[in-house]
């Protein structure tokens, strides 16, 4: 009974996706599913790209967080539009939460939405939001066996981005053997070393971005 529950579940839960997918498909948004654990430098990235792209793309977030909008504010200050959504313990976005936002972004004035999702690899994974493609981001401080461990968002994503590459030489991440991981889950996924802090690896990053926006047309 649980598991007829939990496909019931997900059911509802691809159905509002595809319809959200229909809006943003609608009016030419690209939207990104920006997934990882806690810590792992999303919401720099996030300014970061603001500001690299700020002046040829326009930009949206929407924020999910357990508690506080601390995140949608630095994104505010970075330049992007944005708003917050509190799930208050749950431990995902899901795409009923995302249809409740959307009527506050304003999306006819937008070339770029990214869905800053709670901090959690696991959960996310399994939950559609109608967006165009995963992100998986993993930082260099959480070791190099995350991919590994948490096989299922990556074998999601469309990209990867490790982040905070200024680090690597204060531990032992592998990033040859993070590498090779990442190939053995996915070989055709985009994979981009970036520090958010120094700004190493943001064009490349940004680059993609723009090319994905670009393959819409």
């Amino acid at each position: 009974m649980k598991v007829v529950l939990g496909k019931d579940l997900l059911a509802a839960n691809e159905n509002k996706a595809a319809k959200n997918r229909e809006l943003f498909d609608q009016a030419g948004i690209l939207v990104v599913n920006l997934i990882s654990s806690p810590g792992s430098g999303k919401t720099t990235l996030l300014e970061k790209t603001a500001r690299f792209l700020g002046g040829d793309l326009k930009m949206g977030a929407i924020v999910g967080d357990l508690y506080t909008d601390r995140d949608a504010r630095r994104l505010s200050e970075a330049g992007m539009v944005t708003v917050q959504i509190n799930t208050e313990g749950v431990c995902h976005l899901d795409a009923k939460m995302v249809a409740r936002a959307l009527q506050e972004m304003p999306m006819v004035s937008l070339d770029l939405l990214f869905i800053e999702n709670v901090g959690n690899l696991v959960c996310p994974a399994a939950f559609d939001l109608g967006e165009h493609v995963k992100v998986a981001v993993l930082s260099v401080a959480e070791g190099t066996d995350k991919p590994a461990k948490y096989p299922g968002i990556f074998r999601e994503s469309g990209a990867v981005v490790i982040n905070k590459s200024d680090l690597l030489p204060y531990t032992d991440f592998n990033v040859k053997n993070c590498l090779d991981d990442l190939r053995g889950i996915k070989e055709n996924m985009a994979i981009f070393i970036t520090s958010a802090k120094t700004g190493e690896g943001i064009d490349q990053w940004c680059k993609w971005l723009r090319e994905s926006k670009g393959n819409m047309i």
